[in-house]
């Protein structure tokens, strides 16, 4: 497809896309809360015993949403590991030589020292807002994506061997499907207490004092969707930079 016509569809779409954004801008209540939101923020803490409203949506009156967007995102992934491990296979049988060189840019011991000297930060803050989604806002994805830039950093400060040694690929893998596979089977437990699918069967805890173990089953949920959004980055960029290096010829 020719430039022109390339610019010709993109103008179109983004034109559409535009009109519809300001539509939906147009029928923004504003300041004026819904009553869905009113009554969320009413019922959030006394029923799930959860202080983050949006953490009790996401992961309790409407789980089932949520568990289908994390297994977008691991599909996500799963398709995208399988394309680029296609392409990365294909150039490495024509161009064996071309896989493993040297870094074209040594890194300086300046940005050495402090990629590295954050790593340990960026678990712990990425840690930390996982576990305290139901109090805080955050949760299992953004604490998994901020958990994810760790081995970025190791990459930056290191060398992508190294990044490979710390992130192992298979290892990871598993934990990916760990992390999906254990929302679906926390909701299943639901089903074994006689209610139903992602019911809140697991104790509530202290309603006056809650704590990263308060909020029944949202605090598993929220460890699995976290443990699922950091393997499922960790593994888009291992691939992602696998295949920019083998194009460049760095390591």
């Amino acid at each position: 497809m020719k430039y022109p016509l390339r610019l010709g569809l993109f103008l179109v779409g983004a034109i559409g896309l535009a009109i519809l954004y300001g539509l939906a801008i147009a029928r923004m209540p504003g300041e004026h809360e819904s009553l869905y939101g009113r009554l969320i923020n009413q019922l959030s803490q006394p029923q799930q015993h959860i202080r983050d409203a949006v953490t009790a949506v996401n992961f309790d009156y409407r789980g089932f949403d949520t568990l289908g967007e994390e297994f977008i995102l691991f599909i996500s992934v799963t398709g995208a590991i399988v394309l680029l491990r296609e392409t990365y296979e294909k150039k490495k049988e024509e161009q064996m030589d071309a896989i493993t060189p040297g870094r074209a840019v040594s890194q300086t011991d300046a940005v050495r020292t402090w990629t590295l000297a954050l790593t340990g930060p960026t678990v712990v803050f990425g840690v930390y807002i996982v576990i305290h989604g139901q109090l805080t806002p955050g949760g299992g994805f953004q604490g998994g994506v901020v958990l994810a830039t760790a081995p970025l950093l190791i990459y930056l400060g290191e060398s992508f061997e190294v990044f490979k040694r710390v992130t192992s690929t298979p290892l990871i893998e598993i934990t990916e499907a760990i992390g999906a596979g254990g929302y679906a089977i926390i909701g299943i437990i639901g089903w074994l207490a006689g209610s139903w699918f992602l019911q809140n069967v697991f104790p509530l805890g202290d309603q006056n004092n809650p704590s990263v173990f308060t909020g029944g089953t949202v605090p598993a949920i929220n460890l699995a969707t976290g443990i699922e959004v950091t393997a499922g980055f960790t593994l888009l960029l291992s691939a992602f930079l696998q295949q920019t290096l083998a194009d460049r010829g760095d390591s």
